[in-house]
Formats: C-alpha cells, sequence, structure tokens
C-alpha cells in the first residue's frame, strides 16, 4: 500500500461518525492543569472549554472518553426542553436569550451522567461544576451565581432519568437471569 492509500484511509477513519467526540475524549483525557485542560476543550465550543477546565481541575470521568461520549447522547430534544424551560422561567435572565445560557443546562445535563455523582444531590457536586465555569465561561453567559440555578435544573432531570434507565436495566437483568433458571430447571426436569 502507497502513501497516498494510507492517506486516504487516515481522512476516513477521521470523518466516521462520532470520531470527533472520541477525538475530544481522547484530547482532554491527556491533559493536565486547568489552562490546558480549558485550551483542548475550546474545539468543543463553550461546554467543551467549561469541561476541559473540570477534567484539569478534577479530572476522573471528566478526563476521559466517556464524557465525550455522554456529550454526543445530549439530543435536540433535550436541547428543546431546556429551552423551554429557560424562555418559561420566572426567574429568566432579562438581558441573556437562552443561546447565552444553554452551556449551563448542558453542563448539568452532562453532569448528571457522571458515574461519580450517582445519587448524589446538585450541592454535592456543584463546587466541580463552578472550577469550570472559568473567566471564558462568565463572559459568554454570565456568572457562575446567575446561572447555576440552570445548571440545577438539568442536572436533577437528567440524573432522574439515568437513574430511572439503570432502575430498568437492573429489572430487565432480574428477569433475564429468572428466565434462564426456569429454562435451566425445565432442562433438568425433562430427564
Amino acid at each position: 500500500m502507497d502513501d497516498t492509500n494510507n492517506e486516504k484511509s487516515d481522512i476516513n477513519q477521521r470523518n466516521q461518525p462520532g470520531r470527533v467526540g472520541d477525538e475530544i475524549g481522547e484530547a482532554v483525557g491527556g491533559v493536565s492543569g486547568v489552562v490546558a485542560g480549558a485550551a483542548v476543550g475550546s474545539l468543543a465550543g463553550p461546554v467543551g472549554t467549561i469541561i476541559g477546565g473540570i477534567a484539569g481541575a478534577v479530572g476522573g470521568w471528566w478526563a476521559g472518553r466517556a464524557v465525550a461520549e455522554a456529550a454526543q447522547e445530549y439530543t435536540a430534544g433535550d436541547d428543546a426542553v431546556y429551552r423551554n424551560h429557560y424562555e418559561n422561567s420566572p426567574n429568566r435572565l432579562a438581558d441573556l436569550e437562552y443561546e447565552s445560557v444553554s452551556s449551563a443546562y448542558r453542563l448539568g445535563h452532562l453532569a448528571a451522567r457522571n458515574p461519580e455523582y450517582r445519587g448524589r444531590p446538585f450541592t454535592d457536586i456543584e463546587a466541580d461544576l463552578r472550577r469550570g465555569w472559568n473567566h471564558a465561561a462568565s463572559n459568554t453567559s454570565g456568572e457562575w451565581d446567575s446561572v447555576r440555578a440552570y445548571a440545577n435544573d438539568a442536572y436533577d432531570r437528567n440524573a432522574s432519568t439515568v437513574e430511572q434507565q439503570r432502575l430498568r436495566e437492573e429489572a430487565n437483568n432480574a428477569a433475564n437471569e429468572a428466565a434462564r433458571r426456569l429454562d435451566d430447571e425445565a432442562d433438568l426436569n425433562m430427564f
């Protein structure tokens, strides 16, 4: 195979769906320090910058591939729910449109996917999120104290969804195990 074919293969691999999230996750995972983490995160926009800051300061799940995979699961439906919530909120910031505060919703949404936060209230994990809400995020989306409620709402909403999904999977696994045992017993009773 010549160099031209190798280059084409590399380009095809980079253009596959989901690869961008993989590259962001791998890049953030290899970074240490708040500044370097924020620089890598900026490749994915404002939320990526915040995640990069958290990755550099906190590490763990935030610095790995799982956060990129969780980010890919954020849907247009999720965004529509948060937009509706903001636009109909009595606490809406009069001087900011949804696009300005959407990073806070996305951050809370992603935080709920972090297994290290499972079953924990927002107040227990807020310090980690605040660390990532750096100067750039404050300039575009407002100071943490003015947007924290939006991150909290998204965290609570998605944490509930994640827990319900976990319970469904646990119930399905238990049902499958019970069915397997019944099949095994039936096979033994045939003889």
